[in-house]
Order: structure tokens, then sequence, then C-alpha cells
């Protein structure tokens, strides 16, 4: 009743200038994306009561196209473009320095995942500990991790932001234009000179380009109305026919094992015609979206989602972990994926798994909504802290490419990649406390 009460508070309190659909968008998208991980998980019980996890993209060719609608990873980095250069230009305007915008930016991100990381690493060793099979733990903490490869990107990304932003203010949509062919040139030298080492800057130019699709929404160089925003999404969708059904990239905008080209491993300008569909719809869709959200109770449940919105993200994986575990004995996941029968056994999984997932919110939320030391609005933390921040942040990086890296069959995550990210994320709870004021005397 206390959390409720509270998004009330900061529903009625929001600023009449914030740009609601930002915050919308944030919302829908991370629903999307647990339900299609949810709905993409394929758990059975296997032969002696192990369980055995899969992909239905891989075994039911019709669900690929679906992901269209399910991939939205490019939301969060459009709307997150939009959100980081309102941020930073009023840090700019109090006389912030980068340094003290970049630590106050990344706790929020941080924080949570340090606490999911201890938290999977220590069950993970008190399983092994109670003579759990190593296998099976490896595979249980793999998939529950699966949501940190998106912090690698989207962390490097607020990192930059500083820099981006600069030169989007310079050089305008130019700066998406050039990314975007930039990760066409590393297509081209994949597809065409088979060598997929030259498309791996790909990982970060694309989510790059989206990003910056953020700063021109705000500062209104890419205008969010429909005469800007149809002819946008009707252009992005008509190339994203053209580059799946007709040309050589698959039409899953999921990773499949497998594959050769994959969409998102690293990022193809299939994925980017997705990103501009969906930018174009977000466009087309301002003026609607901002009546409705004038509404009390759609507001206060659009400003609750996103208080918990990393929580939600973070976690999703360790419910359907915890929730194959439940099920896996009842007789709910033994039908043959995409039957009749699997359809309607998905309606009693999403409900365990929301179930779950709501309890894990509730314990871990606060960590999401209560800030650390950090520095104030403004602040201008100094060269130490920007050194610190670099060392941190390096840490954090290191530490999270080396989960996402690590496979199903590794029995867990290598002791040198966590001790990377531990590391680094003192040296920014370091920084952060430095910078609010203590220590400086």
């Amino acid at each position: 009743m206390r959390v409720l009460q509270e998004m009330r508070r900061l529903a009625e309190g929001t600023p009449p200038e914030r740009e609601r659909l930002v915050d919308l968008l944030r919302a829908i998208a991370i629903t999307a994306v647990v339900a299609g991980h949810w709905l993409a998980v394929h758990v059975q019980a296997a032969p002696g009561g192990d369980v055995r996890a899969g992909s239905v993209l891989e075994i039911v060719p019709w669900t690929r196209p679906l992901t269209w609608l399910f991939q939205v990873m490019p939301v969060f980095f459009l709307v997150g473009g939009y959100a980081n250069a309102v941020s930073l230009t009023a840090h700019r305007d109090r006389g912030g320095d980068a340094a003290g915008w970049v630590l106050r930016r990344t706790d929020r991100l941080v924080r949570p995942t340090t606490v999911v990381l201890a938290v999977l690493t220590g069950s993970a060793l008190a399983a092994r500990a109670l003579g759990a099979d190593p296998g099976l733990v490896g595979t249980a903490v793999w998939a529950a991790g699966i949501p940190l490869w998106f912090l690698v990107a989207y962390l490097a990304v607020v990192v930059l932001t500083p820099l981006t932003h600069a030169l989007h203010r310079r050089y305008g949509l130019a700066g998406p234009i050039v990314l975007t062919v930039l990760v066409g040139v590393g297509d081209a030298a994949r597809l065409g000179l088979e060598t997929p080492v030259a498309a791996e800057g790909n990982f970060l130019l694309a989510w790059l380009a989206i990003h910056q699709l953020g700063f021109a929404w705000q500062d209104g160089r890419l205008p969010a109305r429909p005469g800007v925003g149809v002819p946008m999404a009707f252009a992005g969708l008509v190339v994203l026919v053209l580059l799946t059904v007709a040309g050589p990239y698959p039409i899953s905008m999921v990773g499949l094992a497998g594959e050769e080209i994959q969409n998102t491993s690293p990022p193809t300008l299939a994925l980017l015609a997705l990103a501009a569909t969906q930018t174009g719809l977000a466009l087309s869709l301002r003026a609607p979206a901002a009546r409705w959200l004038r509404r009390p109770r759609p507001w206060t449940v659009v400003v609750a989602v996103n208080s918990v919105i990393m929580t939600l993200f973070l976690w999703h994986m360790t419910a359907a972990v915890l929730g194959a575990l439940a099920l896996h004995r009842t007789g709910v996941l033994v039908f043959p994926p995409g039957s009749p029968a699997w359809l309607l056994m998905r309606l009693p999984w999403l409900a365990v798994l929301t179930l779950i997932l709501g309890v894990l919110v509730l314990v871990f939320g606060p960590v999401e909504r209560r800030a650390g030391p950090r520095p104030a609005p403004g602040a201008a933390a100094g060269a130490v802290a920007g050194v610190l921040a670099v060392l941190g942040l390096g840490g954090v990086l290191a530490g999270l490419l080396g989960v996402a890296l690590t496979g199903p069959d590794a029995h867990g995550w290598p002791a040198t990649t966590l001790i990377a990210y531990f590391t680094g994320a003192g040296i920014l709870r370091f920084a952060r406390w430095r910078s609010a004021g203590h220590g400086n005397a």
C-alpha cells in the first residue's frame, strides 16, 4: 500500500514538460521483452527427471516472423537517447561535467545489476555445495543471465553520450546516417568478403545509430508527428521486407543457433530497418499517447512500471528458470512445441512466471528505487572522478562482456569475469561516494 501511494505521489508530481511517451514506450518495451522471452522458452522434462530447455524459434519456423513484434531492444535505445539527451543537457546547464553525469546516470544501471550477479553467483555456489549437477547449475545460471548482454551495449552507449551528443549538436541527423552506412559496410564485408570480424564493430555502431535518433527526437530535428513518422515507418517496413524476404538476412530478429547470419549478433541493416519502423510508429503516435497519458490511472501504471524497469528486465529470466524447475514434473511442459495443447499450456506457464517475477520485484525492486551516494544534479565531479569512472566502467563492461560470452556448457561464469565486474562496481561506488561530498575534506 505504501508503494502504491508513493507511485501515485510521483505520478501527480510529474512536471508538465515531461515527454510521457518516452516512459510509455519504455514500459511497453520491457513488457514485450519479458513476454517474448517467456513465450520463446521451450522447457521439457527429459528422461530421468532432468530439465531440457531450448528455443521455440529453432523448432517451430512459423514463430520467427513474430520476433518483429517482440524484438524491441531498438525502442530501449531510442528512448534512452531521448532521456539521456534531456538529462545531460540539464546537467550541463547547471554547470556539471561529463564525469558527474556518467556517475549519476550509470548508478541505476549498475546497482541492481550488481545485486543480480551477486545473488546468482551465491545461489550457484550453494547449489554446487549441496550436490546439484554442475551442468544443470551452469545452464540455469546462463539462462538467468541472458538479459545481461543488453547492458554491455547500453552501458557503452551511455558512457559515450557526452561525446556523441556533442557530435549530434554539430552534425544532427548526419550522425545516424553515417553510422548506418558503417553498419552496411560491416554487413557487406561479412556477406560478400566472408570476413565476419569486419562486422564486429556493428555491436556498437548499430546501437549508437538508434541512440542518435533519440537525440534527434528530443531536440526536434526528428519531429514527433504523423507527417514524419508514417513515411519513416512505411519506408522502414519496406526495407525490412526486402532485406529479409528477398534479401540475404534471416526473418528472425532474434539469433538462432546454427544460423550463419544473425540479425542481433552482430546487429545488421535489417535490425536497423526494424528500428526505423518502430521509431516512425513512435513519432506518429505521440499526440494521442500524450492525451491518454494525461489520465491519472494509466500514467500511474506507467510510472510504477518504470520505477522497477531494470528489476523486471534483470530478473525475468530468473523467473523462467524457477518456473521451469517448479513445473517440469507437473505435465504442463510435456507437449510438442507449436501444438494446440502446447499453445494452451502457455497460459499457466505465463501465469506462474508472472507470479514468480512479482515476488522477485517485491524483494529486489527497492534496490532500484533507492538511490545510492552520487554527485548532485549539475555537480562537477572533477578529473579524479573521471579517472575512477573510466576504471570502474572498464571493469564493469569487461565483466559483463565475459558473462555475455560464457555459454551454457561452461558450468558458470569464470572467476576472472566476476572479479573484473565486482572490482569495477566497487570503484564506481567509491567514485560516486567521493563525488557526493564524502572524503573530500
